[in-house]
């Protein structure tokens, strides 16, 4: 669908006023760059010193590596089990029965509720009172991962199947299919195209979340990347902004991996 003509198209007065104000901006950028640049310069942060060991191999492998493959591990987990929590919920928000939508809902709204960090927490220091054994920091963050960005992707898979328009479960009805297939077979592979852009997103929300692992202690990139680095060379500022820089990167490849799907 081509959004062309829902607007009209700016005269050269627009245009120039346009142009006037990303100018203004971009200035206005540049000198809170400079000013950054200037107040790290004055306290050392640019000394050769503090970067060259972001270099070292022996760093990379000792603090940097490990720490992205922790973050990786926790966020390819998260993906995973918040998508299946999502499918499952999202169908049991859609469900005909109120005894399944109701419940569903309460849960999707709950732990849409909770911050992610006292999810974290409580499956952290609860679970010995509650089950009697301690689980690792990973489990814990995968726990919290799972609640939050399960619920928030229910809702994000209720909504593109409800945007379909109505005819395609009408005609799915007529021709004999069941609910469980109209779903799975019409609905769920329309509503994909729609809501791919949305998932991504969500799923960039929950690799920057997994750096809350740090709170209790599990080995991600935030905590062996920043605070490693930082304790052995005292280089808090390029540390954090090659940790920052590395997040740049993958989120940035999962945008792009998001704008290819929902333009296939």
């Amino acid at each position: 669908m081509s959004y062309a003509n829902l607007y009209e198209a700016r005269g050269p007065r627009g245009i120039r006023r346009n142009r006037v104000l990303a100018a203004v901006v971009a200035l206005v950028l540049l000198a809170i760059a400079y000013v950054v640049y200037v107040r790290f310069d004055e306290k050392e942060q640019w000394a050769a010193e503090k970067w060259l060991p972001l270099l070292r191999g022996d760093v990379w492998a000792t603090f940097i590596l490990p720490g992205l493959a922790g973050t990786l591990g926790a966020a390819v987990a998260g993906v995973l089990l918040a998508g299946l929590f999502g499918l499952v919920f999202a169908a049991a928000r859609m469900s005909d029965h109120r005894w399944i939508r109701v419940p569903a809902a309460m849960v999707v709204e709950f732990f849409r509720a909770v911050p992610l960090l006292l999810l974290i927490f409580f499956a952290f220091f609860g679970s010995f009172v509650l089950i009697g054994v301690n689980i690792s920091a990973f489990a814990a963050v995968v726990f919290g991962l799972t609640l939050y960005n399960g619920s928030v992707i229910a809702e994000i898979i209720r909504a593109g199947v409800q945007s379909l328009p109505k005819g395609q479960r009408e005609a799915a009805y007529a021709v004999g299919m069941r609910k469980g297939q109209v779903m799975r077979l019409v609905l769920l592979p329309q509503a994909l195209r729609v809501m791919t852009p949305a998932l991504v997103s969500q799923f960039i929300v929950l690799l920057k979340d997994s750096a809350l692992g740090l709170i209790v202690g599990y080995d991600e990139l935030v905590d062996r990347g920043l605070n490693g680095i930082a304790a052995n060379f005292s280089n808090v500022i390029p540390a954090a902004i090659l940790i920052a820089a590395i997040f740049i990167l993958i989120n940035l490849s999962l945008d792009r991996l998001a704008h290819r799907l929902g333009a296939a």
